[in-house]
């Protein structure tokens, strides 16, 4: 029997209502996660990846953020219902982010094990001897001394101020931790030691982490499942071995495209034309049309169906639709 799922986003639909237009951020996204599993969102910056790990810890900045429609459940509790008091206590606990930037997420007045002994205190009955106690073994944990604990975040470089980003984050031993870009401001020298160590992390408390990257290098790293998002819906979905060794969507064959292939240095990338469509103002039908090398008349105009590989593959494409199907299975591309 399969474990019920740490996260469920159904439909989820959110729009930022400005000034110039109403920026449509998500339409209409599908996401699940089972304890333990780590799960990468993968898309270009405009895609709507930060816009969903937003909209999980209830934090999409109201206004001009407005969600629409959609569920969410958060081991079992339905996130759209909580009140402010509730979803306090389930930050940090159930669910908790590392953010892009670890200088913008951390206080600069004050020290380090100040911050991280705040998460205990939140959520534990504890004293703040034991609190600091506490903090002191987690920053250890993460490969930071405990007698830096005392230090401010200026003194720290930006490895080890996205350890201690990282370190607040498991302090509440949380079901699902949320990373959204946890290496790029990073020295790339570091990046593959902060991703091992989180890894490393993830696997001694069995959390669930939702991977937000437009790094493909960084999924086949460490997730299981991947989601490729596009235009704020999941256009491709399935496991490490479907995503990269049956590549169906146009979109995500784009991706692996542009990237270089070091068997071969002579081999030219292949970007993908065009830019991310304008939220303010999508294509009808499939929005990923405009810039698609398969694109045919139905694309522009008819919303593309979810179409199932197997029983965890799918993708949302017309070049998979009932008819192609019938005749012998998703069509095979080179």
């Amino acid at each position: 029997m399969e474990n019920k799922p740490i996260l469920e986003i159904k439909n989820l639909v959110v729009e930022y209502r400005t000034d110039d237009g109403i920026v449509q951020a998500l339409n209409g996204l599908d996401l699940s996660i089972q304890p333990g599993e780590t799960h990468g969102l993968v898309g270009e910056t405009g895609a709507g990846k930060t816009t969903a790990g937003l909209g999980i810890l209830k934090l999409i900045p109201d206004p001009p953020g407005v969600v629409v429609d959609g569920e969410i459940y958060l081991d079992g509790k339905n996130v759209m219902v909580a009140s402010d008091k509730e979803m306090e206590s389930m930050r940090g606990y159930d669910v908790s982010m590392i953010f892009q930037d670890p200088m913008t997420s951390l206080n600069p007045v004050m020290t380090v094990e100040d911050q991280i002994a705040e998460v205990y205190e939140l959520h534990e009955d504890i004293s703040q001897a034991d609190s600091l106690k506490k903090t002191h073994e987690i920053l250890e944990l993460v490969g930071i001394p405990a007698e830096r604990g005392n230090e401010y975040p200026h003194q720290f470089s930006g490895g080890m101020k996205q350890r201690v980003v990282i370190a607040m984050a498991l302090a509440g031993n949380p079901k699902l931790l949320i990373a959204d870009e946890p290496t790029t401001a990073l020295d790339v020298t570091i990046q593959a030691q902060v991703l091992g160590m989180m890894k490393d992390l993830k696997d001694k408390y069995n959390t669930a982490m939702l991977m937000i990257t437009h790094d493909l290098g960084i999924v086949a790293e460490v997730c299981d499942k991947v989601s490729v998002i596009y235009a704020g819906r999941i256009v491709e979905q399935g496991n490490l071995v479907d995503i990269f060794d049956n590549t169906r969507h146009p979109y995500t064959e784009g991706l692996f495209n542009s990237l270089p292939n070091l068997a071969d240095r002579t081999q030219k990338l292949k970007p993908i034309k065009g830019l991310m469509p304008d939220p303010s103002n999508l294509p009808t039908g499939c929005p990923f049309h405009p810039r698609c090398d398969y694109v045919m008349e139905i694309c522009s105009k008819v919303k593309p169906p979810r179409v199932y590989r197997d029983g965890a593959h799918y993708v949302e494409c017309h070049l998979y639709n009932e008819e192609n199907i019938k005749k012998g299975g998703v069509i095979e591309r080179d």
